[in-house]
């Protein structure tokens, strides 16, 4: 994760601790360290956090998995040859890399 505000609170120090989860900062200055992932957040905040309001917790449950289930068994990713990601694990192989 990066250093962003919202992973320097106590809260999510001591939740990551009674759940067993190891927190591994990226570089300060250095979002390329992880750009799958970069780039994933950036999509899911503009196609799923932005473009909806959440009424309540059950609601922002149940419009993020939808998101969640579109891109994963619905949306085609060129880097895997316009294919859903569901795909690759019902067998279908991935492309070779270019």
């Amino acid at each position: 994760m990066d250093q962003g505000s919202e992973f320097v609170s106590r809260d999510l120090d001591l939740w990551a601790y009674q759940k067993g989860v190891m927190l591994d900062f990226s570089r300060p200055g250095k979002p390329t360290d992880n750009s799958f992932i970069e780039s994933f957040n950036g999509k899911f905040r503009t196609e799923c956090l932005n473009a909806h309001w959440f009424m309540s917790l059950d609601d922002a449950r149940s419009k993020m998995e939808a998101w969640r289930r579109d891109y994963n068994e619905v949306r085609p990713h060129s880097a895997i040859g316009n294919k859903p990601p569901i795909a690759l694990m019902n067998g279908s192989p991935a492309p070779p890399p270019a």
